[in-house]
């Protein structure tokens, strides 16, 4: 508690008194003090700036002029309903791929489950753009092995598919998405109790009634929630339109973005056009958590029941094939495609001895200064965020959790700590770009500016850690430090960080691993002098060095396993799945 002020004039004190009262004023009020200033900085000032320059001419007067740009061509609109579809059409097939799996995993004997849930981990790892480059490898409308496959079995003059289409980006989106719907709808499932489940196999319906009319209708807010969030998940994504949308000659809204920041950059227009991806994703994600927050009685109807898997009988082998049909869209054949370009001195050629190569992997690690310093940075700026985002979040958990505030202030804290988590990262980056490219603070160019996006853009997932792990503490741990003289930084010092350093190394991992993969923020305020790998994957695409592109996605996964192994050791088997119900 901070020192309340007296009647007396502090100025009229002796510099006696002055030191008295310094000496008793609890120091750790300037958390919350500081906590509110880092986050105007990060959070307020580049969302401000961003409505503010929406409606600025280049002189900065008031303008309606950005918004007419940026809805006044038709191209512009159909790139805002191509979004629209695209999610509508990746939600409803993350449906059909993610709740016949949790359904499977959670409530049947279905065999090889283990083999399902490390394939479907893996789809986890996979970052969404590399997926979308194992796509074009497979299914590239000339060269792609599916349609060399076509053509060598039938003998036709060319091959079925074309990934750069439409339905070619629903499908790369869906396979990288569905894992939302899997995760929300087991967890959900695995709360259900089997009594109900009984109650209606002895009133004669089978187990596929059962499940259509009592199970999945106990879950339904956590499988309408999955899908909203899918759902904006698709429609924020840059990298998999990009490297789809654009080839394909059409586009998106985030692809639409980038394409505004091509010399001259559109400042002005392109922040009018993120309004609506704001506002949208901003309505459905409170949505999201209204539907989502309704899922007490599903907890109620299965807390303490018993859970007994349901006999599929020779429905099991359709059921696996099913999953399987799945994990082998989404995680092996893509990963088996990458892995040959990786290797290969020229992935066309096919699997050959003589194709075989570890030059390219070399290159990305060795050998190319541009890729060398690109995972350096990469790196560096991720694990500094990471450390950013932490202390940030400890501090404000710390704050709120142990009464510093009021709980209005508190209130104010932890909704601008989790604001980032409703803003897509693009529009963040727009928003950083018009905060810190002009007067009085200019970032742009440096490094800073990526490492303050990136822990402003992951700074929910740290505090959501950060905040369950301060609540896992005893407040009288500390309180026995006071007792005994000790301040309230002391306490936290020898007590509090002590406890604490399990748990915050695991949180350090799951911030760190998106941030070394993220584009979507990094392709607007990254510069010649501060290029990161995913940034780097993006450039290689346009240049079809897929040997290349492949390496540097393979070295990222590498990295990421080693990560998450270490994170499964420090947090257990959950710890993937916290980044997702965040």
């Amino acid at each position: 508690m901070a020192y309340v002020k007296t009647t007396l004039d502090e100025a009229a004190l002796p510099p006696q008194g002055l030191a008295q009262r310094w000496r008793h004023w609890d120091k750790s009020s300037l958390l919350w003090l500081a906590a509110i200033v880092v986050l105007v900085f990060l959070v307020v000032n580049p969302l401000a700036r961003l409505l503010v320059v929406s409606f600025q001419d280049d002189s900065g007067g008031f303008t309606l002029a950005n918004y007419i740009a940026a809805y006044g061509r038709a191209r512009h609109l159909q790139a805002l309903g191509n979004s629209l579809i695209l999610g509508v059409s990746a939600g409803v097939l993350c449906l059909l791929f993610g709740v016949p799996m949790a359904w499977a995993l959670s409530r049947t004997d279905m065999p090889a489950k283990g083999l399902v849930w490390v394939s479907i981990l893996g789809t986890f790892i996979i970052p969404p753009y590399l997926g979308a480059v194992g796509w074009i490898l497979l299914a590239g409308p000339h060269a792609g092995w599916l349609n060399r496959a076509v053509v060598a079995l039938t003998g036709a003059t060319s091959g079925p598919f074309n990934i750069y289409s439409m339905p070619g980006l629903v499908l790369v989106v869906a396979c990288y998405s569905f894992p939302y719907v899997f995760v929300l709808t087991k967890s959900a499932l695995d709360l259900v109790s089997s009594e109900m489940e009984d109650a209606a196999n002895m009133l004669g319906a089978g187990n596929m009634r059962t499940t259509l009319l009592i199970t999945l209708p106990l879950v339904l807010p956590a499988i309408l929630g999955a899908f909203i969030l899918v759902f904006l998940e698709a429609i924020a994504l840059f990298g998999s339109p990009a490297l789809i949308a654009l080839p394909g000659r059409f586009q998106v809204v985030t692809t639409q973005l980038w394409q505004f920041f091509e010399f001259p950059p559109q400042l002005g227009v392109a922040s009018a056009y993120a309004m609506p991806l704001l506002l949208i994703t901003v309505m459905l994600f409170w949505v999201q958590r209204r539907i989502t927050n309704r899922k007490g009685y599903v907890s109620l109807t299965g807390k303490g029941g018993e859970r007994r898997p349901v006999p599929l009988g020779p429905w099991k082998w359709p059921v696996l094939g099913w999953c399987l049909a799945v994990c082998t869209l989404s995680f092996f054949m893509p990963m088996v495609v990458i892995c040959q370009a990786a290797f290969a001195k020229a992935w066309g050629r096919g699997f050959s001895w003589d194709n075989l190569t570890f030059g390219n992997v070399t290159a990305v690690l060795v050998d190319n200064a541009l890729t060398r310093t690109a995972t350096l940075h990469t790196f560096v700026y991720a694990g500094t965020a990471s450390l950013f985002a932490l202390t940030l979040a400890l501090c404000i958990a710390y704050v709120v959790n142990r009464g510093l505030v009021n709980r209005h202030v508190g209130s104010v804290l932890s909704f601008l700590t989790m604001a980032p988590f409703v803003v897509p990262g693009i529009v963040l980056a727009i928003g950083f770009y018009a905060a810190y490219t002009r007067p009085p603070l200019v970032l742009y160019g440096t490094a800073w500016i990526l490492i303050l996006a990136f822990t402003t853009r992951f700074l929910p997932i740290a505090f959501v850690n950060a905040n369950a792990a301060i609540r896992s503490i005893n407040p009288e741990l500390e309180e026995a430090v006071r007792t005994l003289g000790g301040s309230r930084l002391a306490a936290i010092r020898y007590v509090v960080l002590p406890v604490l350093k399990r748990s915050m190394a695991g949180a350090f991992i799951l911030v760190f691993i998106p941030a070394t993969r993220e584009l979507s923020t990094a392709i607007f305020l990254y510069s010649i002098n501060t290029q990161v790998l995913s940034v780097l994957l993006f450039d290689k695409s346009d240049e079809g060095n897929f040997e290349m592109l492949a390496s540097i996605g393979l070295v990222l996964v590498v990295i990421t396993v080693a990560l998450i192994l270490a994170g499964f050791r420090l947090m257990g088997r959950d710890f993937m799945l916290r980044r997702t119900v965040v």
